[in-house]
């Protein structure tokens, strides 16, 4: 009699666990690992990561220590949750941990590791920092955008008045929604050249994705950056593809690339038309323009000029919008701390004119909100995660190659010995004054990374937040719709590879300044 396949399959599970289990207990002779929970077979602690998996890590974290050994699946993996161990992994070892783990996303999203965020330790990726710092990102180039900020930045503003405009009584509105396009249009024009996604219609110059239908794809491609797949972490599996993932990954690809395939024939397009006089006027000509360049220690290929370009639209749309959300929403829970913000942009930027990024340096009370806002809700909870190239030690512990490494910037943001026995409170007058910033040289404060691998677009980043902060906080008054008081605002927050809020914040805003403001502006000179 045949045994039926199911048994085989037993079988062979359990003949897998019991390798795995035994390759485990001979690691662990070899190395002195950190503290940790104990493994089970297969799916090693993946049991213990909840839905919020700094949380959960914290929670643990908490019992084992801030160097804390973990299983994930069939993959070594160690989290720091505190300022040394973050100073230790991205600072003073920092080269020892620059590579990323082959993770699905990297793979099937962006172009099989083309692009800046997890293509793996070597020429190829120190050549594109090079780039990025260089070229794409510098601060040269960041002054020459000024005004694109400031024009997208007023017209979510004229957007919200128009979305707010409810005859007697004013209506709710969905704030994620301007937000998302304030970005988009920024980055469009910044990285693209121009709209090539509109507002209130189709797609802009041709484009194939209409609007939500763009907001979407890009929700969905921080949703899949984060998740926890199992093929990731028990790699036999990985073609059962058992929660859809992958599939869903090749389909965001697909429809990602017909519109960069569209952006980038247009571009090459008006290359080949103006020839010798071509002159590059945003990111993607830069791109395209480096391709051809013989210097470059490894070529640039379509895919990576595509890669790359989708790095800056993921970058530049979502974690921005989220940040000024997670702003807003505290601000809205802690009144005195709004008036605070609103009194200081009054004082300083007056009542006859919107804000400009010249005024930033001279709202340290808002600059605050926004490191406090980062400390709190960080965009990237638990960073990319990294992976160490060599056998380490720290405090007493081996770190062996080839162990996946995080950092939890959640927990060391929350920390009370850094903090203080308030540190889960929003207090933005405790970074007033304060050396403390996020550009990471503070290991207590690290929204953007820090090290080599430091998100290399933080400077846009954060201009972005704090110009479209500040002219929301001065352009409209706010308060949640009848009915919500502060202490029953949702502060649930959802995981990915960024950390938005579970549910979209709705408020009630009204005009405070000139009428005349929010329809024909210009951006002040400011001396």
């Amino acid at each position: 009699m045949e045994l039926p396949w199911s048994y085989f399959l037993a079988a062979t599970l359990f003949l897998v666990a019991v390798l795995l289990l035994r390759r485990q207990r001979s690691s662990k002779c070899k190395y002195k690992l950190p503290p940790g929970p104990r493994p089970w077979p297969v799916i090693g602690n993946l049991n213990v990561i909840g839905p919020l998996p700094h949380r959960s890590i914290h929670e643990l974290s908490a019992r084992y220590g801030p160097l804390m050994s973990l299983r994930l699946g069939s993959f070594p993996a160690v989290v720091g949750s505190s300022a040394d161990m973050a100073r230790f992994f991205l600072k003073t070892h920092d080269l020892a941990f620059l590579d990323r783990p082959r993770l699905s996303a990297g793979r099937h999203i962006f172009y099989d590791f083309s692009d800046m965020l997890w293509a793996p330790y070597g020429a190829y990726w120190r050549q594109a920092r090079r780039l990025w710092q260089a070229e794409l990102l510098s601060a040269s180039r960041l002054r020459e955008t000024e005004h694109v900020r400031d024009e997208e930045v007023h017209a979510a503003v004229r957007g919200l008045r128009r979305a707010a405009a409810g005859g007697g009584r004013a209506p709710a509105v969905v704030v994620n929604n301007h937000l998302a396009m304030v970005s988009l249009g920024v980055i469009s024009r910044v990285v693209l050249g121009k709209k090539y996604v509109l507002e209130g219609g189709g797609g802009g110059g041709g484009s194939p994705v209409p609007p939500e239908e763009f907001r979407r794809m890009v929700q969905e491609l921080f949703f899949l950056g984060g998740v926890l797949g199992a093929g990731d972490f028990i790699p036999w599996v990985d073609w059962l593809d058992l929660q859809g993932y992958v599939k869903r990954m090749k389909k965001l690809r697909r429809m990602f690339d017909l519109f960069l395939e569209h952006v980038v024939d247009e571009h090459d397009e008006r290359r080949r038309r103006e020839g010798a006089g071509f002159v590059p006027r945003d990111m993607v000509d830069l791109l395209l323009q480096l391709v051809d360049d013989p210097n470059l220690e490894v070529p640039i290929e379509r895919d990576g000029v595509k890669a790359f370009t989708l790095d800056l639209i993921a970058a530049g749309t979502d974690t921005s919008a989220v940040s000024v959300e997670w702003a807003l929403s505290e601000l809205l829970r802690n009144p005195v701390v709004m008036a605070k913000a609103t009194e200081e942009l009054d004082r300083v930027v007056g009542r006859d004119r919107f804000v400009v990024e010249a005024d930033i340096p001279n709202l340290p009370f808002l600059e605050a909100i926004v490191k406090e806002t980062m400390r709190l809700h960080p965009v990237a909870p638990l960073l990319a995660p990294r992976l160490s190239r060599e056998d380490t030690s720290v405090a007493g512990y081996d770190i062996p190659a080839g162990t996946r490494v995080l950092v939890n910037v959640w927990a060391i943001g929350r920390d009370p010995a850094l903090w203080g026995d308030d540190a889960e409170e929003f207090r933005p007058e405790r970074l007033v004054g304060s050396g403390v910033d996020v550009k990471g040289h503070d290991m207590e404060l690290l929204p953007f990374g820090a090290g080599r691998r430091m998100c290399p677009g933080y400077a846009l980043g954060l201009k972005m937040v704090q110009l479209t902060l500040a002219n929301l906080l001065h352009a409209f008054v706010w308060r949640l719709p009848d009915g919500v008081g502060a202490e029953e605002l949702s502060m649930e927050e959802k995981f990915g590879l960024s950390m938005p809020r579970a549910v979209p914040l709705v408020v009630v805003i009204e005009p405070k300044l000139p009428a005349h403001l929010y329809d024909e502006w210009q951006a002040p000179i400011i001396f």
